[in-house]
């Protein structure tokens, strides 16, 4: 069926009334017709992510309802219970409601969360509540046009690849448009198929992230004032609740406390970018605070800021703040003899080499995994299963992700800004800075530098060249911007029980290293650069040579080497 048969088709069934004035106004606009026809949304290990709107290539009504569907086809029998929650986007919670509505039509016994919830909130109530899946409609940082719908095993974990592709098979054997007879949301509810989410669920949650401080509570902690911006997402309640409880003194940024998926004061509330700052920058001048807090909608995500001597604000990036973390974390756990016998801490590989520096210095094994955090709770479960639970110190990623403690399989951006509070403060009470502390870090691992550059190429010719150029990168790298390669892992037949993937890692002499990976959303391939040096000036300056150096190995197709 191409794609105007496909419009007609949805012209005819489609019931909603936003989305009927939809069509009929793209009626006379056939490019407009392809672009929302001419493809299903395709469901991947981050499960659905598109543009709001009518057709199949967009997020609505129908295509969760027919994702859900799919999904419901995969789980046993004897694992039929879901937990479902959402944020603060568009249709948000119209998409969580048909969400537990199908899957109770499929026999599933659904929690909903009442209002909407942090991601990791949805990762601790599959887990607390047993359930064999869990859903979180969000599309975590991208713009106000896009919503998302991310699936989570009964492990706690988003799934994995191989349960993706089994629920997009599922997902092509259902029906467009069919609706379940006499089963609305509404008579779901009163069946007793479909109930609000307990509140010990949320109360559990907050208790675990209480329980990864390390820090005593002195009283002392409401003399500094914090400025914090959920970006009106989903983090408001829980992230002041779990730092009011520890007596934090948190102000909120009035134009982004409330919930708001249009986020009319920061159209890319992402907290890796300055611009999602910027509001809590000038709030935190207006009161005086001397740390800012900013995470993203669905509050998996947390960008800090600290004041400076001349009263502006530092951002660190995610590798820093995860630095700073696990520094902070692993100091504390040695000077109390908290500290497991076999520590581990788990990164992604394109995450800074300086963790694994800071994490060797206080006798903690690093463990290096694939993309995605996913994969970091994945190991958490491995250890679980092999009763060494307990050895999990943290859990990093550069994408502004962390974790500590295995209450939850995906980052928690309630927990880390927790730990980010107290550790500011800890150091507050030593007459230091975060910064402070990193410029000592640098000084004795050596200054390291974390930046990401993208090589864009469009269609199949493109998708050829990025395949000719790893091809070429794995013949034989014997430097890269006249620095030697110590080593490569080609992470293409699946090592150290990660699964296979189309990724390379080059260590260079003087501890730099260079992760190259296709993209998998999208035609560009990615160059992931953590450069070490004596000096600062020195690291960008070997920053800019091994950026130089794949722009030209790129232009040239690899003919260089």
């Amino acid at each position: 069926m191409d794609y105007q048969e496909m419009y007609r088709l949805w012209c005819e069934q489609v019931k909603d009334e936003e989305l009927a004035a939809e069509l009929q106004r793209m009626a006379n606009d056939p490019r407009q017709q392809e672009d929302a026809f001419y493809r299903d949304l395709s469901f991947g290990t981050g499960g659905l992510r598109g543009l709001l709107g009518a057709g199949t290539n967009r997020m609505n009504l129908y295509t969760v309802a027919r994702a859900t569907r799919g999904l419901a086809q995969t789980v046993p029998p004897d694992k039929r219970a879901a937990a479902v929650s959402y944020d603060s986007r568009i249709h948000s919670d119209r998409f969580a409601r048909k969400t537990a509505e199908v899957l109770a039509q499929n026999g599933f016994r659904v929690f909903l969360f009442p209002e909407l919830s942090p991601t990791p909130c949805l990762s601790y109530a599959v887990r607390f509540l047993g359930c064999g899946v869990g859903v979180m409609i969000t599309a975590s940082h991208n713009p106000s046009a896009y919503n998302g719908y991310k699936v989570y095993g009964a492990d706690g974990c988003q799934i994995t690849s191989r349960a993706a592709r089994e629920i997009a098979e599922a997902i092509q054997q259902t029906d467009r448009f069919e609706e379940a007879e006499g089963l609305s949301f509404e008579e779901a509810r009163a069946k007793g198929l479909i109930s609000d989410m307990p509140e010990d669920v949320m109360k559990g949650f907050l208790r675990e992230v209480g329980s990864q401080s390390l820090l005593p509570s002195d009283g002392t902690e409401g003399e500094e004032t914090i400025v914090y911006t959920p970006l009106n997402g989903a983090g408001l309640k829980p992230v002041t609740a779990a730092l009011r409880a520890k007596g934090y003194r948190v102000q909120v940024v009035p134009e982004q406390e409330n919930p708001d998926g249009h986020f009319p004061t920061c159209p890319r509330p992402n907290p890796e970018e300055r611009e999602a700052m910027e509001r809590a920058i000038a709030f935190g001048k207006q009161v005086g605070a001397h740390l800012l807090l900013a995470t993203d909608p669905d509050c998996d995500r947390v960008g800090i800021a600290e004041r400076t001597p001349q009263g502006d604000y530092r951002l660190f990036s995610g590798n820093e703040t995860g630095v700073l973390l696990l520094d902070h974390i692993a100091s504390l756990r040695k000077e109390q003899g908290k500290m497991p016998s076999d520590p581990v801490m788990m990164k992604t590989i394109v995450t800074t080499a300086m963790a694994e520096k800071v994490a060797a210095q206080y006798g903690i094994r690093t463990v290096n995994v694939l993309t995605g955090f996913k994969y970091i709770g994945e190991q958490i479960g491995r250890l679980e299963q092999e009763g060494r639970e307990a050895s999990f110190v943290f859990g990093m990623e550069e994408s502004y992700g962390y974790l500590s403690g295995g209450y939850v399989r995906d980052k928690d951006a309630v927990g880390a800004c927790l730990l980010i509070c107290d550790m500011a403060h800890a150091l507050r009470r030593k007459g230091l800075t975060l910064n402070d502390r990193l410029e000592a870090l640098f000084r004795q691992f050596g200054y390291y530098l974390d930046t990401q550059c993208s090589f864009h190429f469009e269609g199949s010719a493109g998708a050829a060249q990025m395949k000719a150029l790893m091809a070429a990168f794995r013949s034989g790298l014997r430097t890269i911007g006249g620095m030697a390669v110590t080593s490569c892992t080609d992470y293409a037949p699946g090592v150290d029980g990660l699964p296979p993937s189309d990724v390379l890692r080059f260590c260079l002499e003087g501890g730099s290293q260079v992760v190259v990976r296709p993209s998998g959303t999208e035609p560009k391939l990615k160059v992931y650069i953590s450069v070490c040096a004596h000096t600062r000036s020195a690291a960008e300056q070997t920053e800019q040579t091994l950026k130089n150096a794949f722009s030209q190995m790129v232009l040239s197709g690899g003919n260089l080497f």
